[in-house]
């Protein structure tokens, strides 16, 4: 028994002097992290660095770690299923959750600035980043706009200050609004476009069309925002009716933004439909059914949580996965498509479309510049590394470029968040929903 304990490298513990075993040094690191999340997360409001942006340098220093101890890394192209699943459920979460958030009562006026970022500015992006790509760092037609398509959705929950605050709060200034809003629909929007690169690097030609705009543009987007309307609508009433009963305890109220957003995510899979677009429109229904019920904070919080921890999760084990020459692949090119994004696309699109906007100059200018890509971004490319479509080099040069953006954008968006909206948080809006 000594000897098959002592060649098992996952026990703590072995016989006879033994030092710095793996797995312990990895306890040790887990509960560091742990503390440091708790840190950052106590204390985001009084430091530089954003929760993200910390938890972004752990994995580096996790990354280093592994080396150190002759533990091969987790290849994020290889294990590009894993990295699906595990965003895909961060994703959802997050969506849920900006749903909850948003007090706003529905109308195209209410939603203008949302309408902008979503009818102008994202199709704006993935037809620049898609040009930039296939002009400057060589990709094909088809990967550069999957390339496009994966960089195009935003994800304020990785700069916490941009976002809106927990139901009853009211929605903060507009760019609190906007980004929220923003974040919640582009990245089931962004779908589409994902799957239109696939077809151009599958199929060639036009002959393939009129089935991707049939499936994937009008049924998947209209059916996927059908269940999450009458699934957040359901499940609100559903928990009220137990509620009132008494079968279903307040304690128990933040378990249920788990349960409803993989209910309401899976059926919509099921469908064939969007499920990206079902979790953010089934927080939206939910969090409207007896819109004053203190069950929504209770529920919002159980989702905050959630989102936190595979927040958490995620840029760990993103970060950890760098490596020089991963960083070495997207090339100058590539590296030049972060500030090209980030400096210009962003800006520029947000600055057009907001013409003749009441949006005031300052809070466009901050819409503009965070547009703070996440882990959303992750989540399309492995959907397109899964698909087999594209070359060993491109599946290289899209991920590591997306690392890039990605991590950029979670260090300077994070650093500039606090101080960029020290001015306009001043100017919150009472609760309500006209907002």
């Amino acid at each position: 028994m000594l000897s098959w304990a002592t060649s098992q490298p996952l026990l703590a513990t072995s016989a006879g002097f033994s030092f710095a075993e793996p797995y312990a040094v990895g306890l040790v690191f887990a509960g560091l992290v742990l503390f440091t999340a708790i840190w950052a997360l106590s204390s985001q409001h009084e430091r530089a660095l954003s929760p993200a942006a910390v938890y972004l340098l752990l994995g580096a220093l996790a990354s280093g770690g592994l080396h150190l101890f002759g533990i091969g890394l987790l290849d994020p192209i290889e294990e590009a299923p894993l990295i699906e699943r595990l965003s895909e459920f961060a994703v959802i979460v997050a969506l849920f959750g900006a749903g909850l958030r948003l007090d706003r009562q529905l109308g195209w006026k209410r939603w203008r600035s949302t309408l902008l970022l979503i009818g102008v500015v994202m199709p704006v992006t993935i037809i620049a980043v898609a040009a930039f790509a296939n002009v400057f760092m060589g990709l094909s037609l088809g990967a550069a706009i999957i390339l496009g398509a994966a960089l195009a959705p935003t994800d304020p929950v990785l700069a916490r200050e941009v976002k809106v605050g927990p139901p009853g709060e009211g929605d903060g200034p507009e760019t609190h609004f906007a980004l929220t809003s923003e974040a919640g629909l582009n990245d089931g929007l962004a779908f589409p476009f994902v799957f239109l690169g696939i077809f151009v690097s599958a199929e060639g030609g036009f002959a393939w069309f009129s089935e991707w705009f049939a499936a994937d543009v009008v049924y998947a987007i209209a059916v996927g925002l059908l269940i999450g309307v009458l699934g957040g609508r359901a499940i609100g009433a559903g928990s009220d009716w137990l509620r009132r009963r008494g079968w279903l305890k307040p304690q128990f109220d933040g378990w249920l933004a788990l349960a409803s957003v993989l209910a309401i995510y899976g059926i919509a899979e099921v469908a064939g439909s969007y499920g990206f677009l079902a979790a953010f429109a089934g927080g939206l229904a939910f969090r409207r059914y007896e819109w004053d019920h203190e069950a929504h904070r209770r529920v919002h919080d159980g989702a905050d949580l959630a989102e936190n921890v595979t927040e958490l999760g995620m840029i760990l084990l993103l970060g950890s996965t760098v490596t020089i020459a991963g960083l070495a692949a997207p090339g100058i090119a590539g590296w030049l498509l972060v500030p090209f994004l980030l400096l210009l696309v962003r800006p520029l699109a947000v600055a057009a479309a907001f013409v003749g906007s009441d949006v005031s100059r300052k809070e466009r200018a901050l819409i503009g510049w965070f547009g703070i890509r996440g882990i959303g971004s992750f989540y399309y490319a492995a959907v397109a590394i899964n698909a087999g479509v594209l070359t060993t080099s491109e599946t290289s040069i899209i991920f590591w470029t997306i690392i890039a953006c990605v991590g950029v954008s979670i260090i300077v968006h994070g650093i500039s968040a606090r101080p960029a909206m020290s001015g306009i948080n001043s100017k919150i809006s009472k609760p309500g929903r006209h907002g």
